[in-house]
């Protein structure tokens, strides 16, 4: 069985769910090139850094993943300034979009083990006012898309058809799935 999971990630949001559940683990941030190729699909990008940055940490069990929010095609990162964080927004309002999450798990001399979950959101239509109060609120900016489903952004959300954990930033139930795969102890397999 391995042992405790690390998880190559800074994010505050993934570390959450995966506490929540009571799991333990040791956080270290990954450093990896998040940079999209010329001509790389949405789905082999989010895969691809979600790899890169399980190979980035060292540990027996690394947990990593990547999201990114996808409109027409197009992958909306996190935004670099205010004013790109407007301009998803407008982008994103009164639309339906694409959120992909890949996730990779890597255990020391096994193989990775990775997946992409996909969920669809509908936003809704969204005024100038609604747009530069939550600009101002500060939530985007280091947010895929420039919204946060789990906070304030979550006002303009109409719909969600699939995982709401990989709006998040993590697909709970598949990554649990993924743990279970390697004989990591889950919640509720008790001692």
């Amino acid at each position: 069985m391995p042992g405790i999971l690390t998880l190559a990630s800074a994010s505050p949001r993934r570390r959450e769910l995966l506490e929540s559940l009571g799991l333990a683990l040791e956080v270290r941030p990954a450093h990896a090139d998040e940079r999209q190729l010329p001509g790389e699909a949405a789905r082999a990008y989010v895969a691809r850094v979600a790899a890169e940055k399980a190979r980035a940490v060292d540990g027996a069990l690394v947990l990593a993943a990547d999201t990114a929010v996808v409109v027409d095609g197009a992958v909306l990162g996190k935004p670099t300034s205010p004013e790109d964080a407007r301009r998803m927004l407008r982008t994103l309002s009164g639309r339906d979009h694409e959120v992909l999450t890949g996730v990779c798990l890597r255990v020391r001399g096994g193989p990775e083990r990775g997946l992409v979950v996909s969920s669809a959101v509908r936003f809704a239509r969204l005024s100038v006012a609604q747009i530069d109060w939550y600009v101002a609120t500060g939530e985007p900016l280091d947010k895929a898309g420039a919204y946060a489903v789990q906070g304030l952004g979550g006002a303009f959300v109409r719909e969600v058809e699939g995982s709401v954990t990989n709006i998040v930033g993590l697909p709970v139930a598949e990554t649990l799935a993924l743990l279970a795969e390697v004989g990591h102890p889950l919640p509720w397999s008790g001692p």
